[in-house]
C-alpha cells in the first residue's frame, strides 16, 4: 500500500540516481567491521579488568563485582560523553562502541545535554527517560519471559 503512494521516478530522476551512485564513494566494510569487533573487543577487555580489580584488590566475589563493574563503565562513558570524547572516538569506532552498557550510557548522556536549556525536569529529566523508558520496557518484559520460561522448566521436573 505503501509503494502505491509514491510516484514513479521521472527520467530525470532515473539519471540522476545513476550519476550519484555512480560517485558514491565505497563504503570499507571489511575495516568498518574489523574496526567495530577489535573496539568491542577492548571494551569488554577494559569492562573484565574492572571486575578483576574489584575482585582482586577489593575483596568482592565473581557475582558481588559485576554491579560496580557496569556502574564504572557507565559513569567512564557518561563523562567521556560530557566531555565530547566519546562521540569522537565513536566515529572512528563505529557499532564498536555500541556495547550495551557504554552505548546506553552514552545515549542517556547525548539526551540530558540535548534539552539542557530546557530545564532539568522537563527539559533533561523529560527527554533522557523518553529514551530509558524503552530499554526498562524492554528489560521488565524480556525478565517475565524469562521467569515464566524458568518456572515452567522447573515445574516440568
Amino acid at each position: 500500500m505503501a509503494n502505491q503512494k509514491l510516484k514513479k521516478a521521472t527520467p530525470t530522476m532515473q539519471k540522476y540516481q545513476q550519476f550519484a551512485k555512480a560517485r558514491e564513494p565505497a563504503r570499507p566494510i571489511l575495516r568498518n567491521l574489523t574496526v567495530a569487533f577489535v573496539v568491542g573487543g577492548l571494551i569488554c577487555v577494559l569492562g573484565q579488568a574492572i571486575q578483576d580489580l574489584f575482585v582482586h584488590v577489593f575483596g568482592f566475589s565473581q557475582k558481588d563485582a559485576g554491579n560496580p563493574t557496569v556502574a564504572v563503565l557507565i559513569a567512564l562513558t557518561a563523562m567521556a560523553t560530557g566531555l565530547g570524547a566519546f562521540d569522537k572516538f565513536a566515529r572512528w569506532a563505529g557499532a564498536g562502541t555500541a556495547v550495551p552498557v557504554t552505548g546506553f550510557a552514552n545515549s542517556m548522556v547525548s539526551a540530558a545535554m540535548e534539552y539542557r536549556t530546557e530545564g532539568f525536569v522537563l527539559g533533561v529529566a523529560g527527554n533522557m527517560f523518553k529514551l530509558a523508558g524503552s530499554v526498562i520496557v524492554w528489560g521488565v518484559v524480556s525478565a517475565f519471559f524469562i521467569g515464566l520460561i524458568r518456572t515452567l522448566l522447573v515445574i516440568g521436573r
